[in-house]
């Protein structure tokens, strides 16, 4: 196989497993493989959470130092626990920011893209402010024919145990199962704050179709 061909497939890997667009995927593999600028640093992929100042105010370094630790450590394939748990037993960092080391290392070199966890997974986020009245609200999401009225078109089956503070939900339609939905319930004064929370989504793709459908259920709970 020539050393176009294989590249493509490596495009196309990346693409069944993101759901990103051909040259989307192509952009990624072309910054992985940049060499370091001439400055020392390397391309990013994405950015990661937390800046440059924080990472090194919290850890002793910054972010291109932990990159060239990492590749030269573990490295890229090692996965996300090994990593992690190689920054604390080599490098002293503690549990949390040995999690949030990985993930900034993960976004930067593009192992994980934007809203993917580290099972590989993708969960997306959507809050919304509104007059919904919270006890006649959890009572819906507690009744199996009132989550059907409350979500039309979906079955949520019960992942928490009963009075949790934001229950979680498996989310499926006719088409299938569709990773698993927390509903936050917040009282943010006189009114209420309503966070639904998506994970375990299989793509960026599906990410962004989820994110769309919570904004508009949220609104049109809003008018209702």
């Amino acid at each position: 196989m020539t050393t176009q061909e294989s590249f493509k497939k490596r495009v196309r890997a990346r693409m069944a497993t993101t759901g990103e667009k051909y040259g989307a995927a192509r952009r990624t593999l072309l910054a992985q493989a940049a060499p370091p600028s001439a400055a020392g640093t390397r391309a990013w992929v994405s950015e990661p959470d937390l800046s440059d100042d924080t990472i090194r105010e919290s850890t002793g370094r910054g972010w291109d130092e932990w990159v060239a630790l990492v590749d030269a450590g573990p490295g890229r394939g090692a996965g996300h626990t090994t990593i992690a748990a190689w920054l604390v037993d080599a490098h002293g960092v503690s549990g949390w920011w040995a999690q949030s080391v990985t993930v900034g290392y993960e976004r930067i070199t593009g192992l994980r893209v934007p809203g993917q966890r580290p099972d590989g997974t993708f969960s997306v986020s959507r809050s919304r402010l509104t007059d919904v009245d919270r006890d006649a609200l959890r009572a819906l999401l507690d009744d199996e024919t009132g989550r059907a009225d409350l979500v039309p078109g979906l079955t949520l089956a019960p992942r928490s145990r009963p009075g949790v503070k934001s229950p979680r939900f498996g989310v499926s339609d006719g088409d299938g199962e569709h990773g698993v939905a927390m509903f936050s319930l917040d009282p943010a004064g006189s009114r209420l704050r309503l966070t639904v929370t998506h994970e375990r989504l299989g793509s960026t793709a599906e990410a962004e179709l989820w994110k769309a459908f919570w904004a508009d259920w949220l609104a049109a709970l809003d008018d209702a």
